[in-house]
């Protein structure tokens, strides 16, 4: 049986659902309730897929499990496939982008992508496995590998957003802060590969990919 992640990480407005510790406030408040459902529906299909296979898991399932009516699920994802692609790749996105958003404010917008994924280094072996099962379950079907990459590009545009004020010469239409969020997830999904396939340190795969191009 596959066990998800339990990391301790800042989510970030990734998926529509801002993140606030205000809880003077009921939209914020709202909002998180939302994130909370979408998230615990995700992880619950993840899940079950790792335990159960895909073609045995039913969205009837899924909401089953998660605790939430057939209706509420379609309110979040339009097939148990976007649920899954979701469940086993949000927590290891979110802790990028989290560690992105941590970087002192006087690396460049390439170096702190770059020292983001030296940072995660640090404590990756712990979480390896997990990793790995994740991206493997991803792979497992041409459209769950679509709703990832779909996914993907949610990321894209969280990391360019991220980066975007470390450009002192930024324009209004400048594709650099997009350019680093497309390289940062390209490397992300081509270190994958390599490391599922080869082993090795996948944070240093990654910021090797990374630093295989520079983008000032």
């Amino acid at each position: 049986m596959r066990h998800s992640l339990n990391l301790d990480i800042v989510s970030l407005e990734v998926h529509g659902f801002p993140y606030s510790e205000t809880m003077s406030h009921p939209v914020a408040l709202s909002a998180r309730k939302r994130q909370a459902t979408r998230e615990r529906i995700a992880e619950t299909a993840a899940d079950m897929v790792g335990e159960h296979g895909l073609a045995k898991t039913t969205v009837d399932k899924i909401a089953e499990a998660a605790d939430v009516g057939r209706a509420t699920f379609f309110r979040y994802f339009s097939s148990k496939e976007n649920a899954v692609a979701e469940g086993s790749t949000r927590r290891w996105l979110d802790l990028i982008t989290a560690t992105i958003a941590h970087q002192p404010p006087d690396l460049s917008a390439h170096d702190a992508v770059l020292s983001a994924f030296a940072d995660l280094g640090d404590g990756f072996a712990e979480i390896s496995d997990q990793v790995g099962d994740l991206a493997t379950l991803t792979r497992s079907s041409p459209v769950l590998s679509a709703w990832t990459l779909m996914i993907y590009v949610d990321y894209e545009n969280a990391i360019a957003e991220l980066v975007a004020p470390r450009f002192a010469d930024l324009t209004t239409d400048d594709p650099r802060p997009r350019l680093i969020g497309a390289l940062a997830m390209s490397s992300v999904r081509i270190a994958l590969d390599d490391w599922l396939s080869h082993g090795g340190n996948l944070p240093d795969r990654v910021r090797d990919a990374i630093s295989s191009v520079a983008i000032r």
